[in-house]
């Protein structure tokens, strides 16, 4: 199992489950380091810009994967995934949470807090961070020809 390289993000609306769930992941060994775009208490950044910054990181691969937290998880993952390379999913429970990676390779989950609970999210992140893509699997191809899209 990988130890991954995570960032994260929220808008205001977002801010204090990004908190705890930051907090999670810095507690986690099966992540090895967590850097945070924002935002702060203070702050009141567009969501798009946060989403942008966290997943320009994993496009360069300064990160491994990115949770974003906005009020639904929805405007957060359409900015995420406007940057090339990056599928970015909104999954509120947990099969939707193992297929965003064992059958789309997604780097970055987005959820909403305003749509679940705490504990649900904090267990989705748990769970999130033990998938691996299986390139080997009958979805690769799939995962390929969305790629393609972008000329990757």
């Amino acid at each position: 199992m990988p130890a991954w390289r995570i960032v994260v993000g929220s808008d205001d609306a977002g801010f204090d489950y990004k908190e705890v769930i930051k907090k999670d992941l810095e507690a986690s060994d099966l992540v090895a380091s967590v850097a945070d775009v924002g935002v702060d208490a203070d702050s009141h950044t567009n969501y798009p810009t946060i989403a942008r910054a966290a997943a320009e990181m994993v496009a360069r691969g300064e990160a491994d994967r990115a949770i974003l937290v906005c009020g639904t998880g929805l405007g957060v993952a359409i900015g995420a995934n406007k940057v090339k390379g990056i599928r970015a999913v909104t999954a509120h429970d947990s099969f939707s949470v193992e297929r965003s990676v064992l059958s789309n390779n997604a780097q970055v989950l987005c959820m909403g807090q305003r749509v679940i609970g705490i504990e649900q999210a904090r267990r989705n992140v748990r769970e999130w961070l033990t998938y691996v893509f299986d390139e080997t699997s009958a979805s690769n191809h799939k995962v390929r020809e969305i790629c393609s899209y972008e000329g990757l």
